[in-house]
């Protein structure tokens, strides 16, 4: 296999800067460097803020350079973010948990490796299937209804006194998205 072959699977566990390739590879930053814009050329990977990309990780990239939803298509913004890890080294990104939550039946959970999104009050990464959530509160940081992630189900509770909606577990909170969103069926949140 050929270095750059080598870099795009590397790229997809997680080494996401030339530095780090440069050393994996024991080569020249220089080296990495030339790889990585033939890689760009071919439309391989995608290059932001310094960090490195598959294709289909950046996911829809409009002018401005940002990430789209798999689900609703808005442009991702880093904390709200969720991103499905599946095998092969593919990434699904949503741009919340709301439409991360929509998307976990959508995907073949065999092929899930890994889910991540971030605390909303740390803004620290955690595993969407440990997460706690809050959906439904008249807090809408991005889609409605809102689901909205923590790390701690005290902090979700909390969340919930003061802004409302209820507290699940990812499982939870997969069926009541689920439920909330389906086409011409009111539903009462209760608390």
């Amino acid at each position: 296999m050929d270095r750059k072959e080598q870099i795009l699977e590397l790229i997809a566990q997680g080494y996401r800067s030339v530095k780090a390739l440069a050393q994996h590879f024991g080569v020249s930053l220089m080296t990495i460097y030339r790889d990585v814009r033939e890689l760009e050329k071919q439309g391989r990977i995608v290059r932001k803020h310094g960090e490195l990309l598959l294709k289909e990780e950046a996911g829809e990239v409009p002018e401005e350079g940002v990430p789209t939803c798999a689900y609703c298509t808005k442009p991702i913004e880093k904390r709200l973010e969720f991103v499905y890890r599946l095998k092969k080294g593919r990434q699904v990104r949503a741009c919340c948990a709301h439409c991360g939550l929509l998307l976990y039946k959508n995907l073949r959970q065999e092929d899930i490796e890994s889910c991540m999104t971030w605390d909303f009050i740390n803004c620290k990464p955690i595993s969407c299937f440990s997460a706690w959530y809050v959906v439904g509160s008249s807090a809408i940081p991005c889609c409605t209804p809102s689901a909205i992630a923590f790390a701690l189900k005290e902090d979700a509770e909390k969340f919930a006194k003061g802004f409302g909606g209820a507290v699940l577990n990812f499982e939870e909170a997969v069926e009541m998205v689920e439920k909330l969103m389906r086409r011409g069926s009111a539903v009462k949140l209760e608390l």
